[in-house]
C-alpha cells in the first residue's frame, strides 16, 4: 500500500502546494486545516509521514505531537515553522520529530528526501511494534510462576539456583521450564531471551 503523507496546516495555500508536491512524488495525501480534522482521518495502521505546522489555532503542532507520542509507534513528524519559532522547532526535534523546515520551503527535493527517510523509519518502527505485540501475546500465555521461571532462565540462572530462589524443587523448575519453552514455541534459551528482550523500550524502536 502506498505510504500516506498527512499535511496539517491552517494555511490553505501551503496545504495545496504541499499536496501537489507529494502527489507528484507518488504518495497518497490527506491535507487538513487543523489537528481535529487530522485525528478524524488518521489511520494508525498505515505507514505514513506527518507534515505539521508548529503554530495553529486550538491545538498546536507540539500539542498534537504529544498526543501522538502515545501511539506505538508514533507517526514520524516533519514540522513546518516560521523564522520566529525555530527554538520551538528544536524542542520538537528533541521530542522525536524527524526534522523541521522553515516556511516558505526553499528546497522541495530535500523535503521529499526527508519524507522518504521518515517513511522508511516508520516501516521499521511498525515492524518492531509488531514484534513487541507478538511477544506480549505469547508471554501472556504463561502463568505467574512460569513467568518467574522464565525471567530467571533469561538471567542465566541454573535450574538448581532457580529452585532455591523460588522455594520449589528442581524437578518442578524443569517442568515449568519445559512448559515455558513449549507454550512460547522456543527451541533454545537464546530464542527465549530474544523474545523477552524484544519488548524492550518502545521508544528505542524509533531511534
Amino acid at each position: 500500500m502506498t505510504a500516506m503523507v498527512y499535511i496539517v496546516d491552517d494555511d490553505e495555500a501551503v496545504r495545496e502546494g504541499l499536496q501537489l508536491l507529494f502527489e507528484s512524488g507518488g504518495y497518497a495525501v490527506i491535507a487538513c486545516a487543523d489537528a481535529g480534522a487530522f485525528l478524524q482521518q488518521y489511520d494508525p495502521q498505515r505507514s505514513c509521514c506527518l507534515i505539521l505546522d508548529l503554530r495553529m489555532p486550538a491545538v498546536s503542532g507540539l500539542e498534537l505531537q504529544e498526543q501522538l507520542a502515545r501511539h506505538d509507534p508514533p507517526p514520524p513528524i516533519i514540522f513546518l515553522t516560521g523564522h520566529g519559532s525555530v527554538p520551538t522547532a528544536v524542542k520538537a526535534l528533541q521530542s522525536g520529530a524527524v526534522d523541521f523546515f522553515q516556511k516558505p520551503i526553499a528546497d522541495e527535493q530535500q523535503l521529499l528526501d526527508r519524507v522518504a527517510e521518515a517513511v522508511r523509519r516508520d516501516a521499521d518502527a511498525r515492524a518492531a511494534a509488531g514484534r513487541r505485540a507478538e511477544a506480549r501475546r505469547l508471554l501472556e500465555q504463561l502463568t505467574p510462576r512460569e513467568t518467574e521461571v522464565m525471567e530467571q532462565i533469561c538471567d542465566g540462572k541454573a535450574n538448581k539456583v532457580i529452585a532455591i530462589n523460588l522455594g520449589i524443587s528442581e524437578r518442578t523448575v524443569e517442568l515449568h521450564r519445559s512448559r515455558v519453552m513449549q507454550k512460547l514455541g522456543m527451541r533454545s534459551v537464546a530464542e527465549l531471551i530474544r523474545l523477552r528482550d524484544s519488548l524492550g523500550d518502545p521508544d528505542n524502536a524509533n531511534r
